[in-house]
C-alpha cells in the first residue's frame, strides 16, 4: 500500500476518515474502495472493516449484490429457489483517478469490472464539512453509467426472491457494540418500523455516537432504507427494493446520501436540525 492508495479526510484540521482506493482483498469480497475508519470529531470510530459476521462489509462505500448477475457486494449470491449460494461471479471496483483531491474531499473515477469487461463507469464525489463542535457531515454522491452496448439492470436479494433483503447501493457498516444501537426516524423507531421504508432521514445511535442518514436528492429520498440493528449495525439506501432498476446503454443512475456524524445522542428535533444544516442543494 502506497501513499497514493490512501487519502485522509479532515474536518477543521482533524482526521475523520481514511479512504483506501486499492485495497488488497480476495475476489470473494468484491474488492472496492472504501472509507475506514470513520470517526466522530472526538475520535470515536463509527465504522467496521471485514467483521467476523460479514467479512465483505467494508466500512462506508457503494456495494451492489447484482449488476446483471455479477456480485459487487461480496460473499454469497442469493439465487432464486436455491438461497445464498457460493458463485464465481464477483466483480471489482477499480480506482482510475482523482479529478480532485483535497483534505476535505475528493472526486474520483472508477471502473466496475466483471468477467473481464467493464459494466459501469462511476464518478464519486465525497466531501467532509464541519457542522458544530460535535458534529460533521459526510456528503457522498455516486453516479453509475452503463458503458456497455446493451441494457443492464441492478437487482438485490429481494428482487431475486428473498423478502426484506433489498440491500445494495450506498452502505455504512457501523461499529458493533455489546448492545444493539437504537434506530429512529422523524415518525418511527425500531428496526421493524423503519426497515424497508423511505424517510427523509434516519438515525442510528450507539454508545456516545449517532449517525443521521439523509437522502439529498428526490430519487435518493424515494429509495427505502435497508436497516439492521439486531443482527449487526448497518444502514444502506436500497437501489432495487421491489423491482430491478434498469440502466439503458449510456444511462446514468445518481444517488446522494449525506450522513451526519455526531458525538452524543441528538433527539429527533436536534437530528432534524443537523440534517437541515448538512443537506444543501
Amino acid at each position: 500500500m502506497t501513499a497514493d492508495d490512501t487519502l485522509v479526510l479532515r474536518v477543521a484540521g482533524r482526521p475523520v476518515g481514511r479512504y483506501l482506493t486499492r485495497p488488497e482483498l480476495p475476489a470473494r469480497l468484491a474488492p472496492r474502495p472504501f472509507l475506514h475508519p470513520v470517526t466522530t470529531l472526538a475520535g470515536t470510530a463509527v465504522t467496521e472493516l471485514s467483521p467476523a459476521d460479514h467479512l465483505h462489509h467494508l466500512g462506508v462505500g457503494v456495494a451492489v449484490p447484482d449488476v446483471e448477475g455479477h456480485n459487487f457486494w461480496g460473499g454469497r449470491t442469493f439465487v432464486r429457489d436455491r438461497g445464498p449460494t457460493e458463485l464465481d461471479n464477483h466483480g471489482t471496483q477499480r480506482h482510475l483517478a482523482f479529478q480532485l483531491r483535497d483534505p476535505d474531499g475528493f472526486v474520483e473515477e472508477l471502473r466496475w469490472v466483471a468477467a473481464g469487461g467493464e459494466l459501469l463507469r462511476e464518478r464519486r464525489t465525497v466531501a467532509a464539512t464541519e457542522l458544530t463542535g460535535t458534529a460533521w457531515a459526510l456528503d457522498f454522491t455516486f453516479s453509475l453509467t452503463n458503458v456497455t452496448a446493451g441494457p443492464l439492470s441492478i437487482g438485490s436479494p429481494a428482487t431475486n426472491g428473498r423478502p426484506g433483503a433489498a440491500y445494495g447501493g450506498f452502505f455504512w457498516r457501523a461499529r458493533k457494540e455489546d448492545r444493539a444501537p437504537e434506530v429512529f426516524t422523524a415518525d418511527h423507531a425500531g428496526e421493524p418500523a423503519v426497515h424497508g421504508r423511505p424517510a427523509d432521514w434516519l438515525a442510528l445511535a450507539g454508545t456516545g455516537w449517532t449517525l443521521v442518514f439523509a437522502g439529498a436528492t428526490a430519487d435518493t429520498r424515494r429509495d427505502p432504507w435497508f436497516v439492521r440493528t439486531a443482527a449487526y449495525p448497518g444502514v444502506g439506501s436500497s437501489l432495487a427494493h421491489a423491482e430491478r432498476l434498469p440502466v439503458p446503454p449510456g444511462g446514468t443512475v445518481v444517488r446522494r446520501v449525506v450522513t451526519v456524524v455526531a458525538d452524543g445522542r441528538p433527539d429527533r428535533d436536534e437530528a432534524a436540525a443537523l440534517v437541515h444544516r448538512a443537506v444543501r442543494p
